[in-house]
């Protein structure tokens, strides 16, 4: 069903007398089913569309719609299509009981992975649903591939009826569909042999494959179904090792190198990260690939843009993952502003040690950092910790736990974004007010 949930001032379809609530039946006579067929069908100039209004009654409008102008409504979200694996290392699994219900819906959406870059497995694909891409040239999707030999797939996706994950992308990438890759990289499971041949049926799919990015396991203290071998410093190299391997056979075949190790496998192996130029458009940046080095460069390129804040004394909050190379900017930072910083890494009250992402902090462990700092003139806290509605995941509402900390405390993706305003910095765009 595609119901309408707002009608912007000035359109074509409030001018046709479209209204919030009317459901959108058809178009040119195709029956419509979702946005993506509301977006797709309606990118013709000429338009007969059916609808019913709220009160019941179905009319239809003949519209002819200026090139490249919009429509002008919005649409109610989709039903997201569910997961139907039970992945070991699914984060979901992770959980605690007790959060707000929005958490553990486990999508696994191939229009998602289109339209927002989700990661989805391709597991609960129909037919219906292969024509509709190619059709739509859905593209590039990203696909959580994990593994490419069949049985190994199922083991990893706890999923006996997984479809052939080779099948699926050699019949799409035939149809001119291409794809960013994912690997979540279980010790024992699809390391190893399991890599090599999961890379090799990728590469084989020649310019189909734009990256694949290699990411280790993480598991938190409530991951209940995870019962494989820890991600070491040890295995991080191994995979490293295989990454570097078939970066270098991809630069001199190809041009790019094609395979990533998330920033956390560097981490692990106790590497140094790659430069800038590693990453080229850092497409996979979402899943952890490049994100410190893309944020040392937004540090360095955004540092001449500083006041002075002499006398300044600024708490930051991160996790025990970037502990080691806060330092360094920092320095970098007090150097160019006189301000005195001081590092707060805490480890995730909610999920346990095994957790050390500075994104996944929650609101007791900002308040534990803070509550007691009373010399801190404002603190910055990752930005990555909330949502769009201003929660973090323990629930806590961030502007309510501002108002009892004895410092302002402004959230921050990259430091340049707050500390470029002189005096008092206002929320990075008003994110959780």
């Amino acid at each position: 069903m595609v119901r309408v949930s707002k009608v912007l001032p000035g359109s074509i379809c409030e001018e046709m007398g479209v209204v919030t609530g009317t459901q959108l039946l058809t178009v040119n006579g195709r029956e419509l089913a979702d946005f993506l067929d509301w977006e797709f069908l309606t990118a013709d100039e000429e338009l007969v569309i059916e609808a019913r209004l709220p009160d019941g009654e179905e009319i239809v409008y003949e519209v002819e719609r200026p090139e490249g102008e919009s429509l002008g409504v919005e649409l109610e979200p989709p039903t997201i299509r569910r997961c139907a694996n039970r992945c070991e290392f699914c984060f979901i699994e992770g959980l605690p009981k007790g959060l707000r219900k929005s958490l553990y819906v486990r999508d696994d959406d191939y229009r998602l992975s289109f339209a927002y870059g989700n990661f989805a497995t391709l597991s609960n694909v129909k037919e219906r649903d292969i024509q509709r891409i190619l059709e739509y040239r859905l593209s590039p999707l990203y696909v959580s591939v994990h593994a490419t030999p069949w049985e190994a797939r199922k083991i990893l996706l706890n999923n006996p009826r997984v479809p052939n994950i080779v099948e699926q992308l050699t019949r799409l990438a035939e149809g001119g569909i291409q794809f960013h890759g994912q690997m979540v990289i279980v010790p024992g499971l699809n390391d190893g042999d399991v890599l090599e041949a999961s890379l090799t049926d990728l590469w084989n799919l020649g310019d189909a494959v734009l990256s694949v990015a290699l990411v280790p396991v993480g598991v938190t203290q409530f991951s209940h179904l995870y019962n494989g071998k820890p991600m070491d410093a040890e295995n991080a190299g191994r995979i490293l090792a295989s990454v570097e391997r078939w970066e270098e056979r991809a630069l001199a075949e190809r041009g790019d190198r094609w395979v990533f190790g998330s920033d956390e496998l560097y981490l692990l192996a106790e590497r140094p990260l790659p430069g800038v130029e590693h990453y080229g458009d850092f497409s996979q940046i979402e899943n952890g690939v490049g994100a410190v080095t893309s944020l040392r460069e937004r540090v360095r390129n955004g540092l001449s843009s500083l006041p002075r804040l002499d006398g300044k004394k600024i708490g930051v909050v991160t996790g025990v993952s970037m502990a080691a190379l806060m330092p360094e900017l920092l320095d970098a930072l007090t150097t160019q502003t006189g301000a005195e910083f001081s590092l707060m890494v805490m480890e995730n009250s909610m999920f346990g040690p095994t957790t050390t992402t500075a994104g996944l902090l929650v609101g007791a462990d900002i308040r534990r950092a803070l509550a007691d700092r009373q010399d801190l003139d404002l603190a910055l806290i990752p930005a990555e910790t909330i949502n769009d509605d201003g929660l973090f995941l323990d629930e806590e509402r961030f502007i309510a736990l501002r108002e009892t900390l004895p410092m302002p405390v402004y959230p921050s993706y990259d430091f340049i974004d707050v500390l470029t305003l002189e005096g008092e910095p206002s929320l990075p765009g008003q994110r959780a007010a």
